[in-house]
């Protein structure tokens, strides 16, 4: 595994973080990534031209 990190560890480690953030806010988190990840690459791509 993971430096030692188990799977269950895992689970309960994103269950902590589940419930501390909300389902709301962890897709907005996730979506607001997933924008800026994609302006990157297409950034990147652009300074090539």
């Amino acid at each position: 595994m993971l430096a030692g990190i188990s799977m269950w560890q895992l689970l309960i480690v994103f269950v902590i973080i589940l419930l501390l953030f909300g389902r709301n806010k962890l897709h907005s988190v996730g979506s607001d990534l997933g924008c800026a990840l994609k302006a990157f690459k297409k950034e990147m791509n652009s300074d090539k031209d």
